[in-house]
């Protein structure tokens, strides 16, 4: 009930303001870092509007985790459909549409996994959003191992979703040259025997 409500409040300019401000700041900046003061000037609304529309910041920075997921998710799966034509393909192409988005989207990294570190208490609204969207990876990629004909398709899942997001964090931090490349190279040992 709770979703339904606060994608209703969404159609308000306020809240879209709102939100966009939020989404925007807290990615650049960092969630703990950005206060209410600063997201209503960046939207230019009352404080009151905030409380009104979300009800809490830590439910601003929930419903911002969960746009953004929503976001992700129909442009992620359209990417990798449009690189890859079998299914073994589309298993190496989530790298390449990880780094179109990584590129395009977020050069500080995946704001999940930023969140997540950056939110310790495990009540928070938000970890739970951070939670859900790596278990729906997860998902995909198990799917996409299925599909493929792996014998063991989560196994295979797992260990794609650690490359994936070990050459993540490896790309923002600037640690490593090219890690997604380097990934796909090691996930493509892993399904060369489909």
């Amino acid at each position: 009930m709770k979703d339904t409500k606060k994608s209703a409040q969404l159609g308000s300019s306020a809240a879209e303001r709102i939100l966009q401000a939020a989404s925007e700041l807290f990615y650049e900046e960092g969630i703990r870092a950005v206060g209410v003061d600063t997201i209503v000037e960046r939207a230019e609304v009352a404080k009151m509007s905030l409380y009104k529309n979300f009800g809490s910041k830590d439910e601003l920075v929930a419903a911002y985790l969960r746009a953004r997921d929503e976001r992700w998710r129909a442009w992620f799966e359209d990417a990798v459909e449009r690189r890859a034509g079998s299914p073994k393909d589309k298993l190496l192409a989530v790298f390449d549409a990880y780094g179109e988005w990584m590129e395009r989207e977020s050069p500080r990294g995946c704001a999940f996994i930023n969140a997540f570190a950056e939110l310790a208490d495990p009540a928070h609204p938000a970890r739970e959003v951070a939670w859900e969207q790596k278990g729906w990876m997860l998902r995909y990629l198990a799917k996409l191992a299925f599909d493929a004909g792996a014998e063991e398709p989560e196994e295979l899942a797992e260990r794609m979703f650690v490359l994936l997001e070990g050459a993540t964090v490896a790309g923002a931090m600037r640690t490593v040259e090219d890690p997604l490349r380097k990934a796909k190279e090691t996930a493509a040992s892993l399904v060369e025997d489909l």
